[in-house]
């Protein structure tokens, strides 16, 4: 997707998820009736579908608002990773190797989680939000939401969405890679290879206050390291 305004309101439909014509053109500073003429182009370029927006509100006279959400070919267009090499490249691994190999490049393949998050956890200083910001920067525009679970990463884009539809492998080193830097289970409820809208991950409120927890200790330890060996001694 090229940067004009077109392609600015299709990456704010993939950064954001599903948008209406207002919250786009409030996001991008453009009237609504701007931003509706360049949907227009992007639904008959087959790039984005229009679905009626869920609401459990009582609405006035007039149709609902719509909801613009990108479609599989709306996705293609910020995809370059050669997926057809990539798929080869890893049915040879799993023709020569096994399925054991297969898993070990994935694991390979989401060190980064693990590399970058302490970085991201001293910046952010919140757990989950951490893991977004990990994920947003190898580009899955991934964002912390709150449920009346706990909390939830949610992943707008993923970049191996096709290869990971023939090698699930992918998502779960991905779903392995979070559990390990929260330091428990989480939960995989959807993902984009499986054909939902959104990768979403579960983590429930009980994980997130552990988490939360340490993180505290931790940076405690770290500005007072000489009271806390008093302490233990």
């Amino acid at each position: 997707m090229d940067g004009s305004t077109r392609g600015r309101v299709a990456r704010s439909i993939l950064v954001n998820g599903p948008s209406t014509a207002v919250a786009l053109a409030e996001l991008l500073d453009l009237t609504p009736a701007a931003v509706r003429r360049h949907l227009d182009q992007l639904l008959d370029d087959g790039a984005v579908e229009a679905r009626d927006q869920p609401t459990s509100k009582i609405r006035g006279r007039g149709r609902p608002a719509k909801v613009f959400a990108l479609t599989d070919a709306g996705r293609d267009a910020f995809d370059q990773a050669y997926d057809d090499l990539a798929g080869q490249a890893l049915r040879f691994l799993a023709e020569t190797g096994g399925e054991e190999a297969v898993r070990e490049f994935a694991r390979r393949r989401v060190a980064f989680v693990e590399e970058r998050f302490p970085a991201a956890l001293a910046q952010t200083g919140d757990p989950v939000a951490a893991v977004a910001q990990v994920f947003t920067d190898e580009g899955y525009a991934a964002a912390a939401r709150t449920s009346p679970v706990g909390e939830q990463l949610c992943q707008q884009h993923c970049p191996v969405a096709h290869v990971a539809t023939a090698f699930p492998q992918l998502c779960e080193a991905e779903t392995e890679a979070i559990a390990a830097v929260l330091g428990s289970h989480v939960q995989r409820l959807a993902t984009i290879a499986h054909g939902d809208g959104v990768c979403t991950t579960c983590i429930p409120t009980a994980v997130h206050e552990k988490t939360h927890e340490q993180t505290h200790a931790n940076a405690h330890e770290n500005a007072h390291p000489d009271v806390d060996r008093k302490v233990r001694s």
